[in-house]
């Protein structure tokens, strides 16, 4: 079954972030799914203010990866990222169950942008560098 995972993660060290990125893909593969492909979309204040693990967020570093992998294995990453006090927020929607459904869909998310709106950015994003091997 195909999965995206969207996770925000306490803004700060590059390093962190890669570690929890390298961390959910490395749960996939040891698992025996297959990791299609990370995206960075950097750094965004919140929605709103988010209390997790005694502190109150108000940005937040965002990914996301796609992942096809067992129930089971998904369950365990989602138990992983819980538990993980760098983490703001995450989700895992699942994309598609049969073949016909997944085929076509690329690992990389593309975050689009309609002319004349804005963002709330704050910092610039940049790449994992080196992350599941992606550039």
């Amino acid at each position: 079954m195909l999965y995206e995972l969207i996770a925000v993660v306490r803004p700060g060290s590059l390093p962190e972030i890669k570690d929890i990125a390298k961390t959910a893909g490395m749960l996939v593969l040891q698992s025996g799914g297959v990791v299609r492909g990370f995206s960075n979309w950097g750094p965004f204040l919140l929605p709103r203010k988010t209390r997790i693990h005694q502190a109150t967020h108000t940005k937040g570093h965002y990914f996301v990866m796609r992942f096809d992998s067992s129930g089971s294995a998904q369950s365990r990453l989602r138990s992983t990222l819980a538990l993980d006090p760098r983490m703001v927020r995450f989700s895992v929607v699942k994309m598609g169950e049969k073949l016909e459904e997944v085929v076509g869909v690329s690992g990389r998310v593309r975050w689009k942008r309609e002319e004349g709106e804005s963002f709330a950015f704050y910092g610039t994003g940049s790449g994992f560098g080196g992350v599941g091997g992606v550039g």
